[in-house]
C-alpha cells in the first residue's frame, strides 16, 4: 500500500481517494492482514470524538490496535490518506429528511442546519484541512443533496456551486464561533464587571453606535439567531438571482 495508487493514465491520485471509494490495490502475497482499513478508520473516529482531532494519529491508532507503526503502511499510505477517510466516514451521508424538505428555501436551510449539527456533534471536523473540492463518497453525497434541492431553481451549475460554497462556509462559520464561545471561560461582554469598566471607554472613545447597542443590550457574545439571520440574507440574495432567470 505504501506505493502510491494511480489512475489509468499515470497521475496520482489525491490521498485516500481510491480506498474512500472501496478501490484497494493488489495484495501482496504474504500473511492475512491482521487489521482493516474500516477498523482503522472507526479507531480515527473514536479518537477525534473522544480526545480530538490531535489524537488521530498512526502511532495512537497502531498502539491501540497493538501492531507498530510501520504495520499501518500496510492498510494507508500517509497520515494524510488516514485523516482523508477519517473524516470523510465521520460526515457520513446528508440526512434524507434534506429532500424531504418544501421547496429549495427550506431544503437549503435543512442542509445547512443539518452540517451545523454535524459540526456539533463531531467538533473535530472544524479542525481537518480543506485541501480542494470533495471527492469522497461521503462528501460529495452532501453536495448531491444540495444540488438535487437546488434543481428547480433554474439557477446554472456554475450558481448552484456557488451556493453551495455559500451555505457551506456559513455553516462552518457559525459551527466554529459556537464552538469557541462555548468552550471560553472568560467573562462574558454583557457581564456587569465588563460593563462597569467598558461603558465609560466607550463613551470617552466617542463610540456613540456601539454604546447605544451595548446598552440596549443588543451587543453580546452569544450566536442564538445568527444562523437564522445569516442564511436569510443568503437566501434572499439567491431568490433574487433566481428571478433575474
Amino acid at each position: 500500500m505504501s506505493e502510491a495508487m494511480d489512475s489509468g493514465g499515470g497521475a496520482e491520485l489525491p490521498p485516500g481517494l481510491a480506498l474512500s471509494w472501496g478501490v484497494h490495490p493488489i495484495q501482496r502475497r504474504g500473511p492475512k492482514p491482521a487489521l482493516s482499513v474500516d477498523q482503522i478508520v472507526a479507531t480515527g473516529i473514536e479518537f477525534g470524538d473522544n480526545l480530538g482531532f490531535e489524537a488521530i494519529s498512526l502511532q495512537r491508532i497502531a498502539a491501540h490496535l497493538g501492531v507498530s507503526t510501520n504495520a499501518m503502511y500496510r492498510y494507508v499510505s500517509s497520515k494524510d490518506e488516514l485523516i482523508v477517510l477519517v473524516a470523510d466516514k465521520a460526515w457520513g451521508r446528508a440526512p434524507s429528511e434534506i429532500l424531504e424538505a418544501d421547496g429549495w428555501r427550506e431544503g437549503s436551510r435543512a442542509w445547512c442546519q443539518a452540517q451545523v449539527d454535524r459540526y456539533a456533534e463531531r467538533p473535530w471536523l472544524l479542525e481537518v484541512p480543506i485541501r480542494g473540492a470533495p471527492v469522497t463518497p461521503n462528501l460529495l453525497h452532501w453536495l448531491e443533496t444540495l444540488l438535487r434541492v437546488l434543481e428547480g431553481t433554474g439557477l446554472s451549475q456554475h450558481d448552484m456551486l456557488g451556493c453551495a460554497l455559500l451555505f457551506d462556509g456559513l455553516a462552518r462559520s457559525y459551527a466554529n464561533l459556537f464552538r469557541q464561545l462555548a468552550a471560553s471561560n472568560s467573562a462574558p461582554v454583557e457581564s456587569q464587571a465588563v460593563g462597569e469598566f467598558l461603558v465609560p471607554q466607550l463613551v470617552a472613545a466617542g463610540y456613540d453606535k456601539v454604546l447605544s447597542l451595548y446598552m440596549n443590550q443588543e451587543y453580546e457574545d452569544t450566536v442564538d439567531d445568527d444562523l437564522d439571520f445569516g442564511l436569510n440574507r443568503i437566501l434572499d440574495g439567491i431568490q433574487v438571482l433566481i428571478d433575474r432567470r
